[in-house]
């Protein structure tokens, strides 16, 4: 009997850097980046969403196994892999659309989300700025934006941007990562 997915929904700058990472985490059957989180009616385009008037981030829903990974522990991934620390910014991508932001689907996501935020004050000398919100809409990004860094691995940003977020990663979740 397959087990039941569960989903999870964050935001931590560039959609293409965070779907890089989650897509090597065990447990992690599919990310689909996306927008949320914003105020305008109906599906954006990535140029509404990157004009930062349409008020969503990119984001990242990711369809997991909870009988191999919890949500706790990709909550520590994600801490861990961006920067929640700056406002509205992750390295040189600048803008709303860019912060750092957890989209909990239920109760439990919220109370384990809150959880988290609190036990990751310890590893940041700065205020940790991650928003925390209820899930109110997910639109999935345009095709080219899906599986981006394993289409376009030479790409400039992905060697100068992407590629050290995975050696992060690597490093210190090595027990968390797909053989």
């Amino acid at each position: 009997m397959t087990p039941e997915l569960h989903e999870a929904t964050v935001g931590g700058g560039c959609f293409w850097c965070t779907e890089a990472v989650f897509l090597e985490v065990a447990g992690v059957e599919e990310v689909i980046s996306g927008y949320s989180g914003g105020n305008l009616p109906g599906k954006p385009t990535y140029r509404e969403v990157c004009s930062g008037l349409s008020g969503h981030a990119e984001v990242i829903r990711i369809r997991f196994n909870p009988e191999l990974v919890s949500y706790a522990d990709l909550l520590r991934i994600f801490m861990a892999t961006h920067d929640p620390t700056t406002l509205n910014r992750q390295g040189a991508d600048r803008g709303t659309q860019y912060r750092s932001v957890i989209f909990f689907h239920n109760p439990e996501q919220q109370q384990t989300a809150s959880e988290v935020l609190e036990e990751m004050k310890e590893y940041y000398s700065d205020p940790i700025v991650t928003e925390l919100s209820p899930l109110k809409n997910f639109y999935e990004a345009e095709e080219e934006h899906q599986d981006f860094y394993r289409r376009n691995k030479e790409y400039g940003y992905c060697r100068v941007v992407i590629d050290p977020k995975l050696r992060k990663l690597r490093e210190s979740f090595t027990e968390k990562l797909k053989s």
